[in-house]
């Protein structure tokens, strides 16, 4: 019976741990996906600068060469620009994807689709430009994040865990 009692409350302590490391791991993720953006958009910038591609064919080479969810994202709105505009489709291309980013990084990253594929080339890359400066004050934002709450949510699942080990023994 004490077996019995010890593993459950070892799966109890662990479970908690690894749902603390869940967690943290939001934080690092976010910053991953933030900076895969900004790849992303300039790797968009390059081709529309110089290869003068379709939005949809650029989108697609982009989802080719990104990894993870900000690849899943042009991949979508390369695929929705079938039936779509350009700006429908990276609106719905990034509320359809599952990231780790907060509603005011998609608000800032969905500012492009204002003028994708509406303006000539020039307020293109400005635009492009601009959320890519905005993307900047996010990743700064979201490094200070990091640094404060993924230790912290390591160490409070922790803690819990051996908080409700301790009431049940």
């Amino acid at each position: 019976m004490i077996f019995i009692k010890t593993f459950i409350l070892l799966l109890i302590f662990l479970g908690s741990v690894k749902a603390g490391q869940i967690i943290a791991k939001k934080y690092s993720n976010r910053v991953k996906e933030l900076r895969d953006m900004k790849n992303a958009l300039n790797m968009f910038l390059t081709k529309i600068k110089f290869t003068y591609e379709a939005i949809p064919v650029s989108f697609d080479e982009i989802s080719n060469n990104i990894s993870g969810s900000i690849g899943k994202i042009f991949k979508t709105a390369s695929e929705k620009m079938k039936e779509k505009s350009a700006g429908e489709a990276w609106e719905e291309g990034i509320e359809e994807t599952d990231t780790n980013l907060t509603r005011e990084d998609k608000d800032i990253i969905k500012s492009l689709s204002k003028l994708l594929g509406k303006t000539d080339l020039d307020g293109q890359i400005s635009e492009i430009k601009l959320v890519q400066n905005f993307l900047n004050t996010q990743i700064e934002i979201a490094e200070k994040e990091k640094q404060k709450n993924e230790k912290l949510y390591r160490t409070l699942g922790g803690v819990v865990g051996l908080a409700i080990v301790i009431i049940l023994v």
